[in-house]
């Protein structure tokens, strides 16, 4: 979630940055493609960070939904509160409370576009962030 900082402004919890990231560098290990983690908090009371990805089919979209869970169980000791999409395997949505991973389909998430929603808020150069250390 998202706390004030000195500024006055909202600031994100490294603890979710941490999560967002490992999802993405999971996705990105995957092959998903079009890797997007913005920070909603400023803007979502509910969660802090949104990772968006896509994967070109549906085995795609399910493995990338899977292994993301799975490492981020192993590394942070966390599970989703909820998965949805799961059996259509279009739209995935990982629910951890301050990150929400969402696995698209590609052409689901053109239809939807997101991102466009949220076009004002702070992309997170999760490319740049290092690693943390595993477990």
């Amino acid at each position: 979630m998202s706390d004030p900082d000195p500024q006055g402004g909202p600031q994100t919890h490294p603890e979710s940055i941490e999560l967002a990231v490992l999802a993405a560098r999971v996705a990105d290990e995957k092959k998903a493609h079009d890797i997007v983690v913005l920070d909603v908090g400023p803007v979502v009371s509910i969660t802090g960070c949104f990772v968006v990805v896509s994967a070109s089919n549906v085995r795609l979209v399910n493995l990338v939904a899977e292994e993301i869970e799975a490492v981020v169980k192993e590394r942070l000791e966390r599970a989703p509160a909820r998965v949805e999409g799961m059996r259509e395997k279009q739209w995935v949505l990982l629910d951890y409370g301050d990150v929400v991973v969402h696995v698209f389909l590609d052409e689901v998430r053109e239809f939807y576009d997101i991102e466009r929603l949220y076009r004002d808020v702070t992309r997170i150069a999760w490319q740049d962030i290092a690693p943390a250390a595993e477990a």
